[in-house]
């Protein structure tokens, strides 16, 4: 066979190790063998080609880099060890049996070059991917697995660094050590692995639509910033749980702020993609506008009394619920007063749970409970869009079982129902008011059924905001008030649903369903 002239290396390269250096240069050197133990002949003048895969996602446990530090990484990495190379960012893509054709291609067409089987091996130590290169005529180099006995490969030394292991450092290459220590790195990697309520992909759930999810935010988001608008403070104004940016567009043509800096954060991966692709679109009128994904309750992201106005819009329940509860609600509040400039001021509109949480009141609902509906259905296996049919086809009472078996078992809270009495045409329920309302309030949210199921909307009432926020340092502004969605109420509670005291048989009145509170630090 001729010598090659490319030595491809597929990976997603968020550590360099010793050994690979070592492997690589041994390998540009002729002086390695491919996984069937032929000799690999290798022309002068060959490189490295590093393909950075999974370069458009980041932020997550599969990806805790983004593929600029990456790449940089491998550059120094490269010049260091003598390693004639080029870099070839991958973009992220599900798995399939067209991999290693996705990194040909992008090799290609970022770097100008071309392997092909008679000009290239893989060094690839991965069996499933080398597979994929082999079954396409691709010779390859084993990399780690063919050492015995094989040492670490990257991945198994960046577990070491979230461990706290030390030996990491003795594995990794030393330029790798610097590369992470000069940008903080392995504190970055550690908060991302060690944070319990973010998921792998770097999100709260995995069973949230997000174009349903950012759709109904852009939606509300003209209401939304009506709402908080009178009550912001110009400087720097932070909009936690940004989702895809939506009320930072509007406030970003408020002649107010015109001098203002906007940062937007948000935990989610998806969300923050989606900001960004719209500032580079230009949505944004004003230039200073900022996005990060970020979790506040890991660290803070603020420098202290630096923040005139923090705005947190239908967030402070996902954390509650995805949390550690009102724990959690505490060390928001506390990172928050941190982090505001006295005078400055924390917006919070959210949901609420109401006063009166724990009267029994019977819950009244349209519709009989088929046979075949009786019992809940096992939704944990099914797609999202399957889930969606299911229960759009429930009647609003065959919701409520359906919703009292996903509830208590996603969001880890007790409906404590009394009893439930199925007629032709209706079915009562018998339970407190606070588990009435999760349901009224959840119910339509069939898009993202599991994820709202999740969530739990009536954890703090009024009394329980003012305490909390009184507690930390905080002081209730005017503005502040406990509220009754009437559309909420006249749209979607009320479909199908009534509240009847269990005595009397009475309408029981509508609790208050949403908070605006202004929390102001004192000066």
């Amino acid at each position: 066979m001729p010598p090659v002239s490319l030595v491809l290396f597929p990976g997603r390269h968020h550590l360099v190790t010793a050994f690979q250096v070592g492997y690589l240069r041994s390998l540009l050197d002729g002086r390695e063998v491919d996984d069937a133990g032929r000799p690999i002949d290798v022309a002068p003048g060959a490189e490295v080609v590093w393909a950075v895969t999974s370069a458009t996602h980041t932020g997550t446990r599969r990806n805790p880099l983004p593929a600029h530090r990456r790449e940089s990484l491998v550059e120094r990495v490269s010049v260091a060890a003598d390693l004639p190379s080029v870099v070839a960012p991958v973009a992220d893509v599900p798995p399939s049996a067209r991999f290693a054709s996705t990194v040909l291609a992008s090799v290609e067409l970022t770097t100008g070059r071309r392997p092909t089987p008679e000009n290239t091996v893989v060094a690839c130590s991965t069996p499933e991917v080398a597979a994929l290169y082999a079954a396409a005529g691709f010779r390859v180099a084993p990399v780690e697995a063919g050492t015995t006995p094989a040492p670490l490969r990257p991945w198994d030394v960046l577990e070491l660094l979230v461990a706290g292991d030390p030996a990491w450092r003795d594995l990794a290459h030393p330029q790798t050590v610097a590369f992470y220590d000069r940008y903080r790195l392995a504190e970055q990697i550690r908060l991302i692995h060690t944070d319990p309520t973010v998921g792998s992909e770097g999100d709260l759930t995995e069973t949230r639509d997000y174009r349903t999810y950012t759709a109904a935010f852009d939606d509300a988001s003209d209401r939304k910033w009506a709402q908080v608008a009178p009550h912001v403070v110009p400087g720097t104004v932070v909009d936690l749980g940004c989702a895809a940016g939506g009320l930072l567009e509007r406030a970003a043509r408020d002649p107010r702020l015109v001098e203002s800096d906007l940062y937007g954060v948000d935990v989610s991966r998806h969300l923050v993609a989606e900001a960004e692709h719209r500032k580079a679109q230009g949505v944004f009128a004003n230039p200073n506008v900022f996005f990060a994904q970020r979790n506040l309750l890991r660290s803070s992201v603020f420098p202290e009394s630096s923040v005139s106005t923090t705005i947190t819009v239908a967030l402070t329940h996902e954390i509650s619920s995805y949390g550690d509860g009102v724990a959690d609600l505490r060390l928001l509040a506390e990172r928050i007063f941190r982090h505001t400039a006295p005078g400055g001021v924390w917006i919070n509109s959210d949901v609420l749970g109401p006063d009166d949480g724990d009267r029994l009141v019977d819950l009244v609902l349209d519709g009989p409970v088929r046979p075949d509906h009786a019992v809940a259905a096992d939704l944990s296996g099914l797609a999202r869009g399957e889930v969606h049919d299911h229960v759009d086809a429930l009647t609003p009472a065959e919701r409520f079982v359906q919703f009292a078996h996903d509830f208590p078992a996603l969001s880890g809270a007790d409906l404590a129902v009394k009893g439930q009495v199925t007629e032709a045409a209706t079915t009562t329920v018998t339970l407190p008011l606070r588990g009435a309302m999760e349901f009224l309030t959840t119910r339509d949210y069939v898009d993202s059924w599991l994820s709202e199921c999740h969530a739990r909307f009536c954890d703090m009432t009024w009394a329980d905001w003012v305490d909390l926020l009184t507690s930390v340092g905080f002081e209730v502004a005017v503005g502040s008030a406990p509220w009754t969605n009437d559309w909420l109420v006249e749209n979607r509670l009320s479909v199908g649903a009534a509240l009847r005291d269990p005595a009397t048989g009475e309408p029981v009145p509508w609790p208050v369903t949403h908070l605006l509170m202004v929390a102001r630090k004192p000066r």
